[in-house]
């Protein structure tokens, strides 16, 4: 059975920008209510997930604003602040949620000033040691969608500059805009939708990783058909280990840049994330998981 014991020392580490991080991090996207809307269902067992993955030794937390909104900021400066020194959070920019909770673009350079106010306002900081720039040029529910991310990057590159953010990121984001928001500023890490059987972003996570530049995928399981999954499963039973695992690990044997932040409210699940950095995946086995995504 795999442990967590110097799991996070052994998911290796990366720079995320002027950060140095273990591999292994936590997503906190589902500390809020659900649907990622309103205050958790257990607000002292969202604290006791965010202590426990800082004791793990977990010291990349990502996060947003409009994640509640507002409520899982709240919750992480309630259950960690005063932070400690060596924890880095990166948080997103550019959307908004209505009434209902849907996803709504908030994208305009007012806009994107206000939610730096707002995410440092409720995490209880004065600078945002990561922000990421989430496009949503095709709506609340869409995949990466062309459009120009220069108006976007002004407002906050002069926020940069006065040192209210110390470096940016993109997130939903096509390589081309990848590469027009990098002829503009450093960008230190992309965040993009990929997994097992979601490759779309291979060539640029090759990319990525010649020039030193993160790449932080979410939804690790996401988007799999029943096929995929029962391969995964098969694998998982070989190993000994949950589909969870094998994902994570395959993810970190899959390029040295790539950072982790798997979600969760629960601190069982935390533990059983954490541990898949321990578990190695032989060549057998990678080549199995590699055809899932072919």
């Amino acid at each position: 059975m795999l442990t967590t014991d110097n799991a996070i020392a052994n998911s290796g580490t990366f720079a995320l920008g002027h950060r140095t991080v273990h591999r292994m991090g936590y997503g906190a996207m589902q500390l809020a209510g659900p649907h990622v809307f309103g205050p958790p269902n257990d607000r002292e067992g969202a604290i006791a997930v965010l202590r426990e993955a800082v004791a793990l030794g977990i010291d990349h937390i990502d996060t947003s604003d409009f994640y509640g909104p507002h409520h899982t900021n709240r919750v992480i400066r309630e259950a960690l602040a005063p932070f400690p020194e060596g924890l880095t959070i990166v948080t997103k920019l550019g959307a908004r949620r209505d009434d209902e909770g849907a996803w709504l673009p908030a994208m305009e350079p007012q806009e994107l000033i206000d939610a730096v106010e707002s995410n440092c306002d409720n995490l209880g900081i004065e600078r945002i040691e990561i922000a990421n720039l989430r496009l949503m040029f095709g709506g609340g529910d869409a995949g990466p969608t062309p459009g120009d991310v220069r108006p976007m990057l002004e407002p906050l590159i002069a926020l940069k500059e006065r040192g209210r953010i110390g470096a940016l990121g993109m997130s939903n984001a096509l390589p081309e805009q990848v590469e027009a928001a990098r002829s503009m500023t450093e960008i230190v890490c992309v965040q993009n939708m990929y997994n097992l059987a979601n490759r779309g972003d291979d060539d640029l996570i090759d990319h990525l990783a010649d020039d030193g530049i993160a790449y932080v995928p979410f939804f690790p399981l996401g988007g799999f058909d029943p096929l995929q999954s029962g391969t995964l499963e098969n694998v998982a039973r070989d190993m000994e280990a949950t589909p969870m695992q094998v994902a994570l690990a395959w993810l970190l044997q899959r390029s040295p840049n790539i950072l982790l932040i798997p979600g969760t409210s629960s601190v069982e699940h935390l533990r059983q994330n954490v541990a898949a950095a321990n578990l190695h995946l032989p060549a057998e086995a990678v080549a199995t998981l590699n055809g899932i995504g072919s």
